[in-house]
């Protein structure tokens, strides 16, 4: 699979079968990351893999905790904008109609809207599972480059012929993941992700994106006279 196929074939996968993923695939993955960008060499991210009886715990735990209706952690960092503007905005609702239209769960059904997000702590049946940390004292150009290690993973695991999920909901059980994990008390939980094979049967919708033009603009010509020639 080369990098353009990679890239094209991710997306956020939501169902996985139960196919266990070899430890040495998870370290050949992990290894190659490692060579991710990062401002000064800093290498910011924190990673704890989690597979077998330790990850069996973590799910028993957090579903314990949605039955039991228990409140979520307290956010350590804002996922998002509290006013989130044009198109953004846009953007985010047009997600939410694909992804539970997907599941054939209409706007009005609150409660099937709850059992497809309790989804997550589950790992969306995934047998492996990472979450990735960050020093509390690090920065936006930090945390930026902690999203590209993530990137990365997620290409390489596709190379592998894996999917992925990264999950920022975990930073609200973030708690319960830390009587797993035991991380020091430095660090901030950013998110977890999903691995393993995908499931093909659950109902799933690849986003839109946006037309290049309303991301990207070019200035000068240089660019477009290469390509003509």
């Amino acid at each position: 699979m080369d990098v353009y196929q990679a890239v094209t074939s991710r997306r956020a996968v939501r169902g996985f079968t139960d196919q266990p993923v070899p430890r040495e695939v998870l370290e050949r993955v992990l290894t190659a990351a490692a060579r991710s960008p990062s401002g000064s060499n800093l290498q910011p991210w924190h990673v704890y893999v989690l597979t077998g009886e330790p990850l069996a715990e973590l799910k028993k735990r957090a579903l314990q905790r949605v039955a039991s209706g228990d409140a979520w952690d307290e956010r350590e960092y804002e996922m998002y904008p509290a006013d989130l503007k044009s198109p953004y905005r846009e953007r985010r609702s047009a997600f939410g109609r694909e992804r539970y239209g997907a599941l054939g769960i209409a706007r009005e059904d609150w409660e099937a809207r709850q059992r497809a997000a309790a989804a997550n702590w589950d790992f969306f049946g995934a047998p492996a599972a990472l979450f990735c940390y960050i020093d509390r004292d690090m920065g936006p150009p930090q945390w930026a480059d902690v999203g590209m290690y993530l990137q990365t993973v997620m290409l390489l695991l596709r190379a592998e012929g894996l999917h992925s999920c990264p999950q920022m909901a975990w930073s609200v059980y973030r708690k319960t993941v830390a009587e797993i994990l035991h991380p020091p008390e430095g660090l901030v939980l950013f998110c977890g992700v999903s691995i393993g094979f995908e499931d093909v049967t659950t109902g799933h919708t690849r986003s839109g994106r946006a037309p290049l033009d309303e991301t990207v603009t070019f200035v000068g010509d240089a660019v477009r006279q290469a390509h003509a020639a």
